[in-house]
């Protein structure tokens, strides 16, 4: 199994990413799949203009990240939350995109300064999932105040605890993409 980790956050001193790194490790390590980050900030994506199935001439950086993501067989989104909502970036390539996203596995981790978490985000990323119809999976992995959580590399400061969580989260991605693999 192959799962694509799309790290959200474009800002300059972004913290979400330490957790798209910790999935990438955890994954990895644990032996439960292949992994590739996408990064949106360093792909730089102008802001799409029309979905990628109506474009005349798409960048080949589109191109990349659309095979990228029709290739995984489920992903995980990491998206800082940022005044109540999901980063721009995030919104750009969920929206270009729409039958890569059909039926495909997504699990979501949100990620705040504050104490929730970045909760108040998964609604409207979740319904926008929805509409394009990929298949969000119901367990979600919140992390609050990551800057206590998460270090720059992605390790967290209470292994024990985090990886208990990341189990969870990961189990029910992978037995969702298992799912999906068996109904075609």
């Amino acid at each position: 199994m192959h799962i694509a980790i799309i790290s959200a956050s474009v800002r300059t001193g972004r913290k979400s990413h330490r957790v798209a790194l910790f999935f990438q490790k955890y994954l990895v390590e644990n032996n439960l799949a292949t992994t590739e980050l996408l990064d949106l900030k360093a792909y730089q994506f102008p802001v799409f203009d029309e979905r990628l199935k109506f474009q005349k001439d798409p960048s080949p950086e589109l191109l990349d990240f659309t095979a990228k993501i029709k290739a995984a067989d489920g992903v995980i989104i990491v998206t800082p939350e940022y005044n109540g909502g999901y980063p721009a970036a995030l919104k750009n390539v969920t929206d270009v995109l729409y039958d890569e996203w059909r039926r495909k596995p997504v699990a979501i981790s949100t990620v705040s300064d504050g104490p929730f978490g970045g909760m108040q985000v998964i609604t409207s990323l979740q319904f926008s999932l929805w509409k394009i119809r990929a298949w969000t999976v119901p367990a979600l992995f919140p992390v609050p105040k990551i800057s206590e959580t998460f270090n720059e590399e992605g390790v967290p400061a209470d292994p024990e605890g985090v990886n208990k969580r990341a189990k969870g989260f990961v189990d029910e991605l992978l037995w969702c993409m298992e799912a999906k693999k068996k109904m075609g």
